[in-house]
């Protein structure tokens, strides 16, 4: 198969640092090509209680990746009795998708990740498709609308924003990419992680208008 023959994937993902909690946010349209293929899929995943996760890429690496990463804490959690950290989940997971993107595949498994927890304090790491990991301490996009949600984030994002701040930024960022990125939309998810745990949180409904 050629290189041009393989199905472009398309999303956009939105990891903010707030206060008291991380925000994570993603659209819901999966796309292969020029084709609309699902316009409900979840591209937030709740890892553990203190855990969630981003997805963009090629799905059926993203759908075996997360199955491995939820196996591997839980495998950890019965060896040491104990919940593996927020930054050991990361670095075991990038450790993965080093390996992954690296093996000799007719199509490349490309994937990118955002990771969102809470230890004692909010942390985030983008873990990108090459496998390298970055600690970030404000925002993250990823996904072809990224540019897009970016634009939205650098104007808007202020340090310590509360949770309900951080919610509407995330919304925001994800319906701006939605209404010039062909590859994102259809809905936004929007996850909480704090002291209390993973949480979807409640929104409004989305406009279709960019605000």
């Amino acid at each position: 198969m050629k290189e041009s023959e393989v199905l472009n994937t398309g999303t956009t993902t939105v990891g903010l640092m707030c206060k008291d909690c991380v925000i994570l946010a993603a659209d819901k349209r999966a796309t292969a090509g020029n084709f609309i293929a699902s316009k409900k899929v979840d591209k937030v995943f709740p890892i553990n209680d203190k855990m969630a996760i981003t997805t963009a890429g090629v799905v059926s690496d993203i759908q075996l990746l997360v199955k491995l990463l939820k196996a591997e804490l839980k495998l950890k959690e019965i060896r040491v009795d104990r919940a593996p950290g927020v930054k050991e989940a990361a670095n075991l997971l990038t450790n993965i998708v080093y390996n992954n993107v690296r093996k000799f595949s007719i199509i490349p498994g490309i994937t990118h990740f955002l990771l969102g927890g809470f230890d004692n304090t909010p942390q985030l790491y983008d873990l990108y498709a090459d496998g390298s990991i970055t600690d970030i301490d404000d925002f993250v996009s990823s996904g072809s609308g990224s540019v897009i949600a970016y634009g939205v984030l650098e104007a808007f994002y202020k340090k310590d924003m509360t949770e309900a701040e951080g919610v509407d930024l995330a919304i925001k960022s994800v319906n701006a990419a939605m209404q010039r990125d062909s590859a994102s939309g259809e809905g936004i998810d929007v996850y909480v992680i704090n002291k209390g745990g993973a949480k979807k949180a409640a929104h409004k409904k989305v406009n279709t208008k960019a605000e």
